[in-house]
């Protein structure tokens, strides 16, 4: 898959009435302004390009490039460890990227992508109000956040911070979303999910069309259909619905995510809403130049 790809299955508009999301937690308004800047690593022309130039197609890029955070660790770990994609799928993928480009390589591709599209996107770095605060604010909220059973984010806090300031911007904005991310998995497991049944769950409660975000993440629809079955089987869904079981459980898992975050938002304290409003006019602009899916459920779905 190449960036024109890339491009035509996840930037396509949303298609009528859009649900309006109201995220009110610290927690949860923290990682939805650094999503974009995050995930530039994967979404943006300049990342896909840097990649390219490795030899690496999209999804190689994307999956080999995350998972670097790990090492070079067997297929089955790296799958694990994005628990809600098609295990298979990642398995598959991270091999063949690992065959193609070193560890060493596909670290360097993925911070120079990020700080070309951040630079592109945010202008001179020396020009851009707060940039040094945000980045230090960041950096020590990561540095001070557990690491315990958060295999992505502590593969990423023992890399060196990068000098270069947007390479800097993107490496504290993607810690704390592999942080979020990995707790996020966590409480998914602790609901008794697996990774096609959280798929559908979040689906169903953010307002997608059933399957349609499922079947994004490598799910076949044999597996969809018996991820569905069992939801239904414990009362969750019903139909194309959350009944309100499922709405409980699925909020319990947000509420549980955003707890397991307290220590981040305790390290940016009365800085949090400056920083937040803040990272969220530099995402806007990341979207605003197509590097980001236009799609508003997209950055809710995490």
């Amino acid at each position: 898959m190449d960036y024109t790809e890339a491009q035509a299955a996840f930037f396509g508009p949303r298609e009528g009435e859009t649900r309006e999301l109201d995220w009110s937690s610290p927690a949860r308004a923290l990682r939805d302004a650094i999503e974009p800047l995050a995930t530039i690593c994967f979404w943006s022309e300049p990342a896909y390009d840097a990649y390219a130039a490795r030899g690496l197609d999209f999804l190689q890029g994307y999956v080999w490039g995350r998972a670097s955070a790990l090492g070079e660790p067997e297929p089955a770990v790296a799958a694990a460890a994005f628990g809600v994609f098609e295990p298979g799928l990642i398995a598959d993928v991270y091999a063949s990227g690992r065959a193609t480009c070193g560890l060493e390589d596909v670290r360097a591709a993925k911070l120079e992508g990020s700080s070309a599209a951040l630079s592109a996107v945010l202008g001179e770095a020396a020009e851009l109000d707060g940039l040094e605060q945000t980045v230090s604010a960041l950096r020590a909220a990561a540095e001070s956040a557990p690491a315990h059973g958060r295999a992505l984010f502590a593969g990423l806090a023992a890399q060196p911070w990068p000098e270069d300031p947007y390479a800097a911007l993107w490496h504290a904005c993607t810690l704390l979303r592999e942080h979020r991310g990995d707790a996020h998995l966590a409480a998914t497991v602790l609901a008794g999910l697996d990774g096609v049944q959280a798929n559908a769950l979040t689906e169903l409660w953010i307002g997608w069309e059933p399957t349609t975000y499922t079947a994004s993440r490598g799910w076949s629809p044999e597996a969809m259909a018996a991820g569905t079955a069992a939801l239904e089987e414990r009362g969750l869904v019903s139909g194309d619905a959350l009944t309100a079981a499922g709405t409980t459980l699925r909020e319990r898992i947000e509420t549980s995510t955003d707890a397991a975050e307290q220590s981040v938002v305790d390290s940016l304290g009365d800085a949090l809403a400056t920083l937040v409003a803040r990272l969220d006019g530099w995402a806007t602009r990341v979207v605003e130049r197509g590097w980001f899916p236009p799609d508003p459920y997209k950055r809710a779905a995490g």
